[in-house]
């Protein structure tokens, strides 16, 4: 057997009567497709349901299984202890995906487990499916921070681990869509929920899981989704498979989207290598933007492989601009890895002799000495995005007013603390935002008394 069908599903606790008290009522047509699914799975018979959850447990760079042999939980924390739980675990299946995992290195493992009680976005889905359907073990995996491109290959693992061990598979993918859809919504509105919910409903009701990785970091951020990571996993048990798709339902009257679809394999299909095709697409356009690249990136590139290959700092190169040569200025070099910083130093003002010298010492420290990351490895290099900002004449202001976001970048001190921020940032869009995270990067307070300064930068991409 396989994974003979996925489902993505959301997970708001008020959908459970005894949470709700009432409130359910305002998302019937949820309700609907959730008791539609349920019937699906309870027709299906599985031996086991996988369920993905962004309210399991956690990590950075790391995917999180439930370890053990049963599992428990309830809604007490929604006051409805009433509604509770008791699941085995597919403890085979569950240890197979993690040899899988183990044999080619991929971070994922039964490490860290710090709360052995399922959470809601487990159980609101398992509510439905317990009514239809008492039979089955489960599967609890947590998301992570990991590349978009690393949840489908987790994906991936699952369908080669459940197809090892011959397993009657259901995958459910658990996950509210935006939470920013309405003005009166917990979370307000910002113009990205909508379009967040309108474009995945429709890739989802296509089957079009390619169209799954096209989703920017900061635009997901910004949309305030929950469900994206989970959603490209059930994707990946699918790679190389015809699936037919349905969507049952789409509803954002809380201001939270709530999707519901129906996936069912239908067959091998080669073209829907969606990882691969994602992978050649983006070391084409990555291979692109380094042949485009100028003097400047190209030689902060060069420091940061000579360093992370050999170790030692890059001897000056001999065919440089003299601009780089003559002149002294600040520079940072800030790295990428799939969208994501991955390490960014720079000084304000010149410490050496020259900005070609600045750019390969804080090269090295982007790579090395950021103490926000680890140190970049080799195989990692294939895969970074580099840029080099040369500052400016820093200016004092004596207001905010002064400040262009797009222009000029942030310079926040308080005593002998110092907080930078670059300017054109992704993501950061208002002078309030530039400011505040220049202010807690330097650790200063909100309330204390600070001054500001700008400067504009030279980009070199």
């Amino acid at each position: 057997m396989s994974v003979i069908a996925g489902f993505m599903v959301p997970h708001p606790p008020l959908i459970v009567p005894a949470v709700g008290k009432g409130e359910e009522r305002k998302i019937v047509k949820t309700i609907a497709s959730y008791e539609e699914v349920a019937r699906q799975i309870a027709e299906l018979k599985p031996d086991t349901i996988i369920i993905s959850s962004p309210h399991s447990i956690m990590y950075a760079d790391y995917f999180h299984i439930s370890p053990g042999k049963h599992a428990s939980g309830s809604f007490k924390r929604f006051r409805a202890p009433e509604v509770s739980f008791e699941e085995e675990y597919d403890s085979e299946l569950r240890d197979k995906i993690c040899e899988l995992s183990d044999n080619i290195d991929f971070p994922c493992g039964i490490l860290g487990e710090k709360d052995p009680e399922l959470d809601h976005g487990t159980m609101v889905p398992l509510y439905f499916i317990r009514q239809k359907y008492s039979k089955g073990k489960i599967i609890r995996l947590g998301l992570s921070g990991l590349p978009i491109s690393d949840h489908y290959r987790i994906g991936m693992i699952i369908k080669q681990a459940v197809d090892d061990l011959d397993r009657k598979v259901v995958y459910v993918a658990s996950g509210d869509l935006s939470h920013k859809l309405q003005e009166y919504g917990p979370y307000g509105f910002a113009k990205e929920g909508p379009e967040y919910d309108k474009r995945i409903m429709d890739a989802a009701s296509r089957a079009a899981f390619g169209e799954m990785f096209d989703f920017s970091e900061d635009f997901c951020d910004k949309a305030a989704e929950c469900g994206h990571r989970s959603f490209v996993i059930m994707a990946g048990c699918f790679d190389g498979i015809d699936v037919e798709a349905k969507a049952l339902s789409h509803e954002d009257v809380t201001g939270v989207g709530y999707g519901i679809c129906t996936f069912y394999p239908k067959g091998k299909d080669e073209n829907r290598r969606f990882l691969d095709q994602y992978e050649i697409k983006r070391e084409a356009e990555l291979k692109k933007k380094i042949d485009n690249s100028d003097a400047y990136v190209r030689l902060a590139r060069s420091a940061v492989e000579y360093y992370v290959i050999h170790r030692k700092r890059l001897p000056l190169p001999d065919d440089l601009p003299e601009e780089m040569l003559n002149r002294k200025a600040g520079a940072f070099v800030s790295i990428h890895k799939f969208g994501r910083l991955r390490g960014c130093i720079g000084t304000i003002m010149a410490t050496r002799e020259n900005v070609a010298e600045e750019i390969i010492s804080n090269g090295i420290s982007a790579s090395s000495r950021d103490p926000r990351f680890d140190p970049i490895r080799p195989d990692e290099l294939k895969d970074l995005e580099i840029n080099v900002d040369v500052l400016g004449e820093i200016e004092d202001i004596d207001s905010a007013e002064q400040l262009d976001v797009k222009r000029y970048g942030v310079i926040v001190s308080c005593g002998s603390r110092r907080g930078l921020l670059l300017p054109d940032l992704e993501g950061v869009d208002t002078i309030e935002e530039q400011i505040d995270i220049a202010r807690e990067k330097g650790g200063i307070g909100k309330n204390e008394n600070y001054t500001l300064q700008r400067f504009e930068v030279i980009r070199h991409y």
